[in-house]
C-alpha cells in the first residue's frame, strides 16, 4: 500500500538524481575544458592520460544516472497511480506530477 510518505521520499529521490545529473554534465564539461587546455598547452603525456581518464570517469557516470534516474521515476508514477486510485490528494501529489513533468522534459530535450 503506497503511503504519501513513500511519495514524498520517491519525488525527493528524482529531485536529488536529476541534481546529481545536471551536476555530472558540468563536471564533464569542466573537464572536458581542463584537457583541451592541458594539449594546448603541451602538459606532460602522464598528466595529460590522468585527466582523460579523470574525463572518461566523468562521462561513465552520466548514463549510469540516466539509468538510475528512469528507474527512480517508474517507481514514483506506480506509487503516484496506487495513490489515484484510492483518491488521495495533496500537496505531495501535485509536487510528484511536477516532478514526473521536468524529468520527461529532461529525456525529451536531451534525447532529441
Amino acid at each position: 500500500m503506497a503511503t504519501t510518505r513513500n511519495l514524498k521520499i520517491k519525488t525527493s529521490t528524482c529531485k536529488r538524481i536529476v541534481k546529481e545529473l545536471h551536476s555530472y554534465e558540468k563536471e564533464v564539461e569542466r573537464e572536458a575544458a581542463k584537457t583541451a587546455d592541458m594539449k594546448e598547452k603541451g602538459a606532460d603525456p602522464y598528466d595529460l592520460k590522468q585527466q582523460e581518464n579523470v574525463l572518461a570517469e566523468s562521462r561513465m557516470m552520466i548514463p549510469d544516472c540516466r539509468k538510475r534516474l528512469e528507474a527512480a521515476l517508474a517507481d514514483l508514477k506506480a506509487t503516484l497511480a496506487e495513490l489515484e486510485e484510492v483518491n488521495q490528494e495533496g500537496g505531495e501529489i501535485d509536487d510528484a506530477q511536477s516532478t514526473i513533468a521536468d524529468v520527461e522534459q529532461l529525456f525529451v530535450t536531451t534525447d532529441a
